[in-house]
C-alpha cells in the first residue's frame, strides 16, 4: 500500500501559479502510475493530468494544455503539477492518485476507476 500526500495548493489571483506536490510514502513508488484530478463542489472527480510510471509519457486535458505540466521524480518519491496562467475556472480540491502498474507497463491512465490509492486534497482557489 502507498500513503498519498498531497501540498501546494492555496489562494492566488488569476493569471497566478501554483506548484502542488504530492509525495508518496509506503511501498516502492515507481510502479506507479499517477494522476492528478480535481473536484469543484458539486461536481465528480476529473483529470486533469496523468503521467506513466517512468515519467516518459503524459497526458493533459485540452482545458489544462499549454498551462499545467505534470513531473515526477521517482528517487524522491514525489508528483507534480505545475499551474500556470491558473483562471476562475481552476478552483477546486486537487487530488494526486495512484494506480498500481507492472515494470513493463509505461502507459497513463485517464479513469479514475482505474486508481488504487488517493491523497486527502489540496485546495485551490483561483481569485478573478
Amino acid at each position: 500500500q502507498v500513503q498519498l500526500v498531497e501540498s501546494g495548493g492555496g489562494l492566488v489571483q488569476a493569471g497566478g501559479s501554483l506548484r502542488l506536490s504530492c509525495a508518496a510514502s509506503g511501498r516502492t513508488f515507481s510502479p506507479y502510475a499517477m494522476g492528478w484530478f480535481r473536484q469543484a463542489p458539486g461536481k465528480g472527480r476529473e483529470l486533469r493530468a496523468a503521467i506513466s510510471r517512468s515519467g516518459g509519457r503524459t497526458y493533459y486535458i485540452d482545458s489544462v494544455k499549454g498551462r499545467f505540466t505534470i513531473s515526477r521524480d521517482n528517487a524522491k518519491n514525489t508528483v507534480y503539477l505545475q499551474m500556470n496562467s491558473l483562471k476562475a475556472e481552476d478552483t477546486a480540491v486537487y487530488y494526486c492518485a495512484a494506480k498500481r502498474v507492472s515494470v513493463a507497463d509505461n502507459n497513463y491512465y485517464t479513469d479514475d476507476t482505474e486508481y488504487d490509492y488517493w491523497g486527502q486534497g489540496t485546495q485551490v482557489t483561483v481569485s478573478s
